[in-house]
């Protein structure tokens, strides 16, 4: 259809499994569920519902009639009222009962938590691939040495694998924040219209027990352990605020790793897939741009800053509700998770084929990698003879000379060719070649990652095994 707004999110970024979690299909359904857990659970503690009403239910629980509601809505302008309506038609003798004892927040903010929770489970499923995917980057190129930096200035060598466990780390604390979040969602249960349960009392004649119980059934016919022990007619929107930080907080750390590829790939040294017949430029027909890192971090950009609308929603709940929330929930939260998706889409495609240019790395490290090495070469000099400050002060001299070389001439670091032809230091330059061994200079690095790889990330990884495996296509 062209000739209305589309969200490119729908279109060209979002999965069609988070799609679906997010359709009204998912929603209506699971309103449904929610109306038989309710008929059920009341029924099971007393209530005069009968077997054949819940069945009539149940027969038909998916296939909703969405004209009818429809209609219905045209006229009383209330969605889940028409959608009662609309069942009781599907379901005659069992239309009495329907969304007995219940405000509207009962189907629309359980669905609320429900649907988060599922979207939140296709959130870690690809999290864990992704983190899945980068461990086995990492553990290759555990031990390669590559020049590392500090405020992109060239600094000690590090290895491209202890440079992927710094994204890995960043997932790992994301996953952790994914885990608490979802051991510890819960239902807004059966709370009536300002969260005293005064409708479910009356229902019960005053017995406070099977009002209490009734919500524990119904949670349990969900598959939640809880519910929101104290409400208003709403759940608290300080929920809906803890869900888009975790998300927000996964949009950081791709975000992160994105800028770091996209570095690398200006760089030569690291690059995204890139495909045969892809165009980097419409202009320059030589240019391969990182496309895929770059809409990694817009992405990135458009959930960190959407994580506000919850946090200002929660913030300005009047009393026990208001329905200011309603139009930004509808929007923010669905956006959000749909954004996230296409982002760890797009970061297992990255991952899954970032091609390494070993001599480009090496060379860039080995052209820095003398000035590294001064500290070495001076302790080398000591132990020939040489004075330990007048071999610093030398270094530093020889030094600023190479620079210059460098910066101002264009030319080869030619430090060691310096020391070698300075007789002060008893060095030749085949001694000063022995210091030029890159894997001298990277520390723990590679200890660092088999060790965290094998503590932190393959216990987790061997827990979910049964969600890995996976793989991302993009559409554009």
């Amino acid at each position: 259809m062209t000739d209305k707004y589309v969200s490119p999110l729908s279109e060209r970024y979002a999965s069609r499994e988070m799609q679906y979690i997010f359709s009204p299909d998912m929603k209506f359904k699971t309103w449904r569920k929610l109306w038989i857990a309710l008929a059920e659970s009341e029924m099971e503690l007393g209530l005069n519902i009968t077997q054949e009403q819940i069945d009539e239910l149940k027969a038909n629980a998916e296939n909703i009639n969405y004209e009818d509601a429809k209609e219905r809505e045209k006229l009383v302008r209330h969605d889940v009222m028409s959608h009662v309506y609309a069942y009781g038609l599907q379901c005659p003798k069992a239309k009495g009962i329907i969304h007995l004892g219940a405000t509207s927040c009962y189907v629309g903010d359980n669905t609320d938590i429900i649907i988060m929770t599922e979207g939140l489970r296709l959130v870690r499923k690809k999290l864990l691939n992704v983190i899945n995917e980068l461990s086995k980057f990492a553990e290759q190129y555990k031990a390669t040495p590559t020049l590392a930096f500090t405020h992109f200035q060239p600094a000690q060598p590090t290895t491209v694998g202890k440079r992927a466990t710094l994204w890995l780390m960043e997932l790992k604390l994301d996953l952790d924040d994914l885990d608490y979040l979802l051991d510890h969602m819960m239902l807004l249960g059966s709370k009536g219209t300002t969260g005293t349960q005064a409708s479910f009392l009356e229902l019960f004649e005053g017995d406070h027990k099977k009002v209490k119980e009734l919500e524990e059934k119904i949670a349990q016919k969900m598959g939640f352990e809880k519910c929101f022990p104290v409400s208003g007619q709403t759940y608290s929107r300080k929920m809906d605020t803890r869900v888009l930080n975790v998300l927000s907080g996964i949009a950081a750390s791709a975000h992160k790793f994105s800028n770091d590829i996209r570095l690398l790939q200006h760089l030569k040294e690291i690059e995204e897939p890139f495909e045969k017949n892809q165009i980097g430029s419409s202009a320059m027909a030589y240019k391969r741009n990182p496309m895929r890192s770059e809409r990694i971090a817009s992405l990135a950009n458009y959930v960190m800053v959407t994580a506000l609308n919850p946090a200002i929603t929660s913030a300005t709940q009047w009393f026990e509700r208001t329905l200011d929330d309603s139009a930004n929930k509808r929007l923010s939260v669905p956006e959000s998770f749909l954004a996230v998706d296409g982002i760890l889409d797009l970061y297992l495609n990255v991952v899954d084929g970032l091609v390494v240019y070993d001599k480009v790395i090496t060379k860039r490290l080995m052209s820095e990698l003398p000035f590294m090495a001064t500290e070495n070469i001076m302790m080398d000099a000591v132990k020939a003879g040489g004075d330990r400050q007048e071999m610093h002060e030398k270094i530093r001299e020889l030094s600023m000379q190479a620079g210059a070389n460098v910066k101002q001439k264009g030319l080869d670091n030619n430090l060691l060719e310096l020391i070698a032809a300075d007789e002060a230091f008893n060095l030749s330059e085949e001694d000063l070649q022995k210091t030029m061994d890159p894997s001298k200079y990277v520390g723990r690095a590679p200890q660092q990652v088999e060790e965290f790889l094998n503590e932190e990330i393959k216990p987790v990884l061997e827990v979910n095994k049964e969600l890995l495996g996976i793989s991302a296509t993009i559409n554009v």
